[in-house]
C-alpha cells in the first residue's frame, strides 16, 4: 500500500498491549506516524500540542472516559476525526457516540481490515474538513475585505473577476442597475490593487454642473475665470498614484468628455488657465447604470471615450439574478441595524423571509437594505412579520403565481407554502452546489448544515449534484 506521508494518528487506551498492537498495524498499513496515550487527559494535551488527523480512543478508561474525550475533541481546531473503540458496546452507546460526533464505533476485538479502511477514510475526511475550513477562512476574509454578502454563482463569479482584475492598472467600466453595489465593486478593485495605501478619489458626476465638474477634475490657476482667486489642484492630480472613480459617468457633458479622453490617452492633465500639462499616474474606474451604446447613437457620449473606458467591463448582478442570496443579505442587514438601533434578538419569521424572497426589488440590494432597516426600527415585537416589511401588496405575489392566478386561487395555504419552499430550496441549494462545484461536503458547510441533512434535501427536491460540477 502506498504510504500516506505526513498523516498522524493518536491512539488512546489504558491497555498498553492494545496500543502497541494497533500502532504496528496503522504504521505499516496506513503509513501513519502514530502517537499513543494511556488516558484521555494525556490525549487532550497531545492533541493541543500537535493535532493529528485521526484519534482512536477506547471508551472505558479511568478518569475521563472516551465519550467525554470525544465531546472535548469536537471543539478542537483544526478539526480532526474521532473513532471510538470498546469491548462492551451497546446499540445505545453507539447511537450516542455518533450523535456526539464520532466518525465510527468499533467493537473489540476488531478486524484489522476494517480498522485500516476506517482509519484511511477518516484521514481523508479530516483532509477535506481542513481544506474546506481553509477555503472558508479565505472566502470569509476576502468577503469581509470586499464587503460582499452572498454565495450565489453570479455574485461569486463577479467577485472572482474583481479579484483577478484588481492587481492590474487597466481602466474598468462597472455596469449595473441602481443599487447593485457598483461603488462597492470599485472600492474592492482599489483595495486589492497595489494602490491601496492611498485613498481612492470618488467623483459623483451628475451632482456637479459642467463648469464646476471640469474645474474639480482638472484644477485651475488663479484668474482662470471670475472668482478663481487662488490655484486649485484637480482631483486627477490628487489621485496621482491612486484610483479615481467616476461615478455615473454617462452624465458628464461632452465638453468634459473630450478632456477626459486626453487624460486616458496621454496620462496628462491641463488645469484651466494654464498652458503646461502635468503627468499623472491614475487608475480610472468608471460606473454607470445607463445604456452608453444608446447615448452614443444619440450623440450624447463620445464613442472613442467609451472604448477607452471599456477596456475591462464588470457587470454587477441584479438582486433578481441572485434570489438565493436574499435570506443571507436580509440576515446581514438585520444584524447590522439591530446593533445600530439597539434592538437585540430580532429575527425574521418564515413568512417574512418568504415575502422578501418573492418580492421584486427594482432598487436591488440598496432597496432590500432600506426595507430591513425600516423593519428593525419599527417592528413592535421580537419577530419581523410580512406586515413589518411595508411595500405595495402587489409586490408580494410569488413569481410562480404570476402566470396563472386562477391556479393560485385553487391552492390551499399549505399547498402554496410548499410550492414557495420548493422554489426557494431548488434555487438556494442549486446555487450553493454550483458555487461548491458539486462538492456536497463543502456545500453543506456553506449552508451551515450536516452533510446528511443536505443530502436528504437534495433527494427530496430531486437536485442532481453531477449537473453542478464544472
Amino acid at each position: 500500500m502506498e504510504e500516506m506521508t505526513g498523516r498522524k494518528a493518536l491512539l488512546v487506551d489504558d491497555e498498553r498491549d492494545m496500543l502497541t498492537l494497533l500502532a504496528k498495524v496503522l504504521t505499516k498499513k496506513c503509513g501513519c506516524a502514530v502517537t499513543t496515550a494511556t488516558s484521555a487527559e494525556e490525549a487532550l494535551a497531545l492533541v493541543r500540542a500537535d493535532p493529528p488527523e485521526v484519534v482512536l480512543t477506547d471508551i472505558k478508561m479511568p478518569g475521563m472516559d472516551g465519550l467525554e474525550l470525544l465531546r472535548q475533541l469536537g471543539s478542537v481546531t483544526p478539526p480532526l476525526t474521532t473513532i471510538l473503540m470498546t469491548g462492551h458496546g451497546t446499540i445505545d452507546m453507539a447511537v450516542q457516540a455518533l450523535k456526539d460526533g464520532a466518525y465510527d464505533f468499533i467493537e473489540k476485538p476488531f478486524d484489522n481490515e476494517r480498522i485500516i479502511g476506517t482509519v484511511l477514510r477518516a484521514i481523508e475526511r479530516t483532509r477535506l474538513l481542513r481544506e474546506n475550513l481553509q477555503l472558508h477562512h479565505r472566502l470569509g476574509e476576502e468577503g469581509d475585505l470586499l464587503g460582499f454578502v452572498g454565495r450565489s454563482r453570479r455574485l461569486l463569479e463577479t467577485v472572482d473577476l474583481l479579484r483577478r482584475v484588481a492587481p492590474s492598472n487597466v481602466t474598468v467600466l462597472i455596469r449595473g442597475e441602481s443599487g447593485t453595489g457598483k461603488e462597492l465593486a470599485a472600492r474592492a478593485l482599489h483595495t486589492l490593487s497595489g494602490r491601496a495605501e492611498r485613498p481612492m478619489i470618488t467623483v459623483n458626476c451628475p451632482a456637479l454642473p459642467e463648469q464646476i465638474l471640469e474645474s474639480e477634475l482638472f484644477g485651475y490657476r488663479r484668474g482662470a475665470f471670475t472668482g478663481a482667486d487662488r490655484d486649485k489642484t484637480g482631483l486627477f492630480v490628487e489621485a496621482d498614484g491612486s484610483t479615481i472613480l467616476l461615478d455615473e459617468i454617462a452624465d458628464i457633458p461632452v465638453s468634459v468628455q473630450t478632456k477626459l479622453l486626453r487624460v486616458l490617452q496621454e496620462k496628462e492633465v491641463q488645469p484651466l488657465g494654464q498652458n503646461r500639462t502635468a503627468t499623472v499616474d491614475v487608475r480610472v474606474v468608471a460606473s454607470t447604470n445607463q445604456d452608453l451604446e444608446a447615448k452614443i447613437r444619440r450623440g450624447e457620449f463620445r464613442e472613442d471615450l467609451f472604448y477607452r473606458l471599456n477596456v475591462m467591463t464588470v457587470t454587477m448582478p441584479s438582486l433578481a439574478q441572485m434570489v438565493s442570496d436574499v435570506p443571507l443579505l436580509a440576515q446581514h442587514f438585520l444584524e447590522k441595524y439591530s446593533r445600530e438601533h439597539g434592538r437585540d434578538r430580532l429575527e425574521f419569521s418564515d413568512d417574512a423571509l418568504q415575502c422578501l424572497m418573492r418580492r421584486k426589488w427594482p432598487g436591488n440590494v440598496r432597496e432590500l437594505e432600506n426595507t430591513v432597516n425600516r423593519a428593525v426600527l419599527l417592528c413592535p415585537g421580537s419577530v419581523i412579520e410580512p406586515a413589518d416589511l411595508g411595500g405595495p401588496v402587489e409586490e408580494d405575489r410569488c413569481p410562480f403565481l404570476e402566470g396563472d392566478q386562477a391556479q393560485w386561487l385553487r391552492m390551499s395555504y399549505k399547498e402554496a407554502k410548499n410550492a414557495v419552499l420548493e422554489q426557494f430550496n431548488s434555487a438556494y441549494l442549486g446555487e450553493t452546489l454550483a458555487a461548491a462545484n458539486g462538492n456536497i461536503t463543502l456545500a453543506a458547510r456553506t449552508c451551515g448544515m450536516e452533510r446528511q441533512a443536505l443530502q436528504r434535501l437534495l433527494k427530496r427536491y430531486r437536485i442532481d449534484t453531477g449537473s453542478h460540477r464544472s
